[in-house]
């Protein structure tokens, strides 16, 4: 069978991504994860287009920010992403690194009080510091979470990085039919499971992310009412050494409808980010094609 272009796209991809992972590998941990942030904001983002992309959601989402900290921004968020992948793949060497990570913030005392009780747990994150930094950390202190990922377009780079996630800690199943099903027969029996919520859903609620319209699935609330589930925010927020990570759980969201409570975790998200702009994804499309929600007149609240 003759490649197709796709095919041949992913292929290079892949090879330039393991290329840069096993460089940085062969690195002292120390000095591995500032690299590849580097690497990635320097090298990798302004070939993907990546720097644009994070200027032109600024400037959707925060218009009042000035020029100067929104080229800052199209570095620093890079090169977060950046170090992220490479601690994801550092396996034992992460995982030491965070596994003495205390948990902190009001919901911590709920979270501890749920697990000795075997309530159902929903922990909820986003493509925020490092999500792998708390599912580390847990794990290290004896609360084992169950994931769920997005496959990757690229099939070969997929394969690898489910075996990276799969290293600090299982189960990961995939957002498919079948993967669904096992992670809520994982939380029925009052386990812990991860779910992320920053992501954009074609068919999700109408709620809003930094007052924008932003469709949100309304999954994890529906679980956790059916499940009678603890349901918390939680957050792995990169120190300013670039290497450690503050785990900070908010306030468990309070039972109400599924649209409520979701939004409040959206707020919840939010307000994290504007304390750490740059460590937010601002590289993925929250908001969808913004060509086309711009042609849209802004919704009532």
């Amino acid at each position: 069978m003759t490649p197709t272009p796709g095919d041949w796209r992913d292929f290079t991809q892949n090879a330039a991504i393991r290329a840069v992972l096993g460089v940085a590998k062969a690195i002292p941990y120390r000095w591995r994860v500032p690299f590849v942030g580097w690497v990635v904001s320097r090298l990798i983002a302004p070939l993907a287009g990546w720097d644009k992309r994070v200027m032109r959601h600024l400037e959707y989402a925060c218009p009042d920010m000035p020029a100067e900290e929104m080229r800052r921004m199209a570095r620093a968020v890079p090169d977060n992403a950046g170090r992220t992948l490479i601690e994801i793949y550092s396996g034992d060497d992460f995982v030491s690194r965070v596994r003495n990570a205390p948990l902190t913030g009001p919901g911590a005392e709920a979270f501890l009080a749920a697990r000795a009780a075997n309530r159902p747990v929903i922990l909820v994150t986003a493509h925020f510091g490092n999500y792998d930094a708390t599912r580390a950390a847990l794990f290290a202190q004896g609360h084992p979470l169950a994931a769920i990922y997005r496959p990757m377009r690229n099939a070969r780079f997929n394969d690898h990085y489910v075996r990276a996630i799969s290293k600090i800690g299982e189960p990961v199943f995939p957002a498919d039919k079948r993967g669904i099903l096992g992670l809520l027969k994982h939380l029925s029996g009052g386990n812990i499971i991860g779910i992320l919520v920053d992501v954009h859903a074609v068919r999700g609620a109408r709620l809003t992310f930094f007052g924008k319209r932003a469709p949100t699935a309304l999954s994890a609330a529906e679980w956790a009412l059916k499940y009678d589930a603890l349901m918390v925010p939680v957050y792995g927020i990169r120190r300013e050494n670039g290497l450690d990570f503050d785990i900070v759980l908010d306030a468990p969201i309070a039972p109400s409808t599924p649209e409520e409570m979701t939004q409040a975790l959206n707020n919840s998200l939010e307000a994290h980010v504007r304390e750490h702009m740059d460590q937010w994804f601002w590289i993925h499309r929250r908001w969808g094609d913004l060509s086309k929600v711009k042609a849209r007149a802004p919704r009532p609240e």
